[in-house]
């Protein structure tokens, strides 16, 4: 029970990494303030999370008797999502941990037209990027003012650490490195902590759908190859969550400002 007495806030909350990251905290005693959009993206290639799903992970947080406040919010709007957020500590009483889950990709093999083509980075940029900082900024007044220290994981990719045809998926990744860099710096002198975890390609929604599959191949078509170097082609949610819940901890309390990789050795392999 690690986090006992703890609250941890996680966008993305509804379904894949967010909710394994939110039931895997409250299964060491962290309650949790999560949110999720709970609306599709027309540029995106598979369907985001919904009420249903974004209730059911706060049902599996109530099983294991934490305390739970789930809203529907967007990251992009940084005025909803403060408002979403202060709700949660008004009815938790505190803030502790953050964790940065909300993310998209827009991965196709073709955009139909240039506008579709701008929509798509848009989009991309604005949740991945913007919705990132969107959330650290909601959330650093609490975590200063609770005087206890704490610690903000951005949950990055593979796609932040070596150059992709991602377009931009890597571009928004790359900046939640810098994100996290400048973070690291001005919040340790209030003991807070801030790191990114990269993970490759997990069994979840964004992975597993045909536009990526599309895109995978005319990857392949240009000979460049996705692979990890053990012998594992997804990672599950489960995995990642594993080191979030490491670096909120306090055995790693002397780590931040770091780059994270749970990749299964894909930055490392060289072909």
């Amino acid at each position: 029970m690690r986090f006992k007495g703890k609250v941890a806030f996680i966008t993305g909350a509804g379904r894949g990494q967010g909710r394994s990251h939110a039931v895997r905290l409250a299964s060491e005693g962290a309650d949790i303030i999560g949110v999720d959009i709970c609306r599709d993206f027309a540029s995106a290639p598979y369907p985001m999370a919904s009420e249903d799903d974004l209730a059911e992970t706060a049902r599996q947080v109530e099983a294991l008797g934490r305390r739970v406040h789930t809203s529907i919010a967007d990251v992009r709007d940084a005025v909803g999502l403060r408002a979403a957020l202060q709700q949660g500590v008004k009815k938790l009483g505190r803030l502790d941990f953050v964790v940065a889950s909300a993310g998209i990709s827009t991965a196709q093999f073709r955009m139909t037209t240039l506008e579709e083509d701008l929509q798509a980075w848009k989009d991309v940029i604005d949740v991945n990027l913007t919705g990132v900082w969107n959330t650290a900024q909601a959330a650093i007044p609490y975590l200063v003012a609770g005087g206890r220290g704490g610690a903000m994981i951005l949950i990055g990719s593979t796609a932040g650490l070596r150059g992709s045809g991602a377009g931009p998926y890597t571009a928004s990744k790359h900046g939640v490195v810098g994100i996290m860099r400048g973070l690291a710096n001005e919040l340790a002198e209030d003991d807070i902590r801030v790191n990114v975890v990269h993970p490759t390609a997990v069994n979840t929604m964004m992975a597993v759908n045909e536009g990526m599959q599309e895109y995978l191949a005319s990857q392949v078509a240009n000979g460049i190859h996705s692979r990890n170097a053990l012998d594992v082609e997804l990672l599950e949610p489960s995995d990642i969550s594993n080191t979030v819940a490491f670096l909120l901890s306090d055995e790693a309390r002397y780590i931040t400002g770091s780059n994270i990789p749970v990749d299964a050795g894909f930055v490392n392999r060289v072909d």
